[in-house]
């Protein structure tokens, strides 16, 4: 459920955080991170520090492999809020927090910690009504949104292999913007175990037992052309986010035999091999038929109904979090430079696409990604002044 506005207190800052790190140190939590080649996160591991400055944002293309633990928090500004001073003062905290130098860290390192923040429509029309960002999600079939768990002005995306960042990163940040905004709804989520897929790549598993995430702009080509705007000046740089929660049926899903799901997504269960055949990389050959004249990759299975050719769009940057909280379920965030990427997919999966009726979208928004910043230019600056 969509969680009420959020005032935080210094005093809920410090109740919230100190039970945090009291029940991390009676736990013994340590930080772990997966490493490119290595089948899962090591509890030795040391996680690398990923840079808060940059042409990009962290936490969408590095670290690589994304860390295992995801918090989405989605806020609204107050109605007199000035969104430049805010986002200038949330990117120093990101820069302190990322560093360890923020007291509100209370000594935790910060590992791999990242925190990407977006901006919703309705801000971006503040800046320009025909810039990328400055249009709504259209409704979609199969949506179960309560009012507060649609849009929304503000992401962060708060990412770190050491779970119990998360929350503590979240008051820092909440603590301050103060009153100037207030929290619509929050997700915390996890990523599967990392599996190989050839060439240096890797992608987890989802909630229902299936590689996610194979097919992106994986190369620097391909992301400059489906993943990063170009422009305007004000946006260049970032990018474009769609996040939807869903609650899954697993126990029906759970029913079908192995061939059955295999039919739903059109690829190998335990290996993510196209049913067509190939790398597991590859496309399917959508066009291969049994002798009897059936496609070996079913007219309604995902990676038909998905896939970019057939649709005619670009790629997506997808990740996919397992929740449990409020229901067993995933969270898809995609991040493109158009956003009719997702929305012409999504239409076209919506028509016929066996894996849709075992989901129920609970939540749903969209935000330009803000581009990069730095000491010279901090973040929002371009788009606000």
């Amino acid at each position: 459920m969509p969680r009420a506005d959020h005032r935080p207190s210094r005093r809920a800052f410090l109740d919230v955080t100190g039970a945090m790190v009291a029940a991390g140190l009676t736990a013994g939590c340590t930080s772990v991170s997966a490493q490119p080649g290595r089948h899962g996160p090591t509890a030795a591991a040391t996680p690398t520090p990923v840079a808060a400055t940059g042409r990009h944002q962290a936490g969408i293309t590095l670290p690589q492999p994304a860390q295992p633990n995801l918090l989405a928090l989605v806020a609204d500004l107050g109605a007199t809020v000035a969104a430049g001073p805010l986002l200038a003062e949330l990117g120093q905290t990101i820069r302190t927090l990322t560093a360890g130098t923020d007291r509100r860290l209370l000594g935790l390192p910060p590992g791999d910690l990242t925190v990407t923040v977006g901006v919703g429509p309705r801000l971006v029309r503040t800046a320009g009504a025909a810039l990328p960002g400055a249009a709504d999600l259209p409704r979609f079939s199969r949506e179960r949104i309560a009012p507060r768990a649609r849009g929304g002005d503000l992401l962060l995306q708060i990412c770190a292999s050491d779970a119990l960042l998360l929350p503590v990163a979240a008051a820092a940040l909440l603590d301050q913007a103060g009153d100037r905004i207030h929290e619509r709804w929050r997700q915390s989520a996890r990523r599967g175990t990392n599996v190989p897929l050839g060439n240096g790549l890797t992608a987890p598993r989802n909630p229902l037992g299936f590689i996610d995430g194979i097919v992106g702009p994986h190369t620097a080509a391909e992301q400059r052309r489906d993943l990063w705007l170009a422009g305007p000046p004000a946006v260049a740089g970032g990018t474009l986010a769609v996040l939807r929660r869903m609650e899954l049926d697993l126990p029906r899903f759970a029913a079908l035999s192995a061939a059955q799901q295999e039919a739903v997504f059109g690829r190998r269960r335990a290996s993510g091999v196209p049913l067509s055949g190939g790398p597991v990389a590859s496309g399917p050959d959508l066009g291969a038929k049994t002798p009897d004249g059936r496609y070996v990759v079913p007219a309604d299975a995902h990676v038909r109904r998905a896939n970019p050719t057939v649709v005619g769009a670009g790629l997506m940057l997808r990740r996919s979090y397992g929740t449990d909280d409020p229901a067993p379920g995933l969270l898809f965030i995609s991040f493109q430079n158009d956003l009719r990427t997702f929305t012409a997919t999504l239409t076209h999966m919506d028509t016929s696409d066996a894996l849709l009726p075992f989901t129920t979208t609970t939540a749903s928004a969209t935000f330009l990604i803000l581009p990069g910043f730095d000491r010279q230019h901090p973040l929002g600056s371009q788009l606000f002044g």
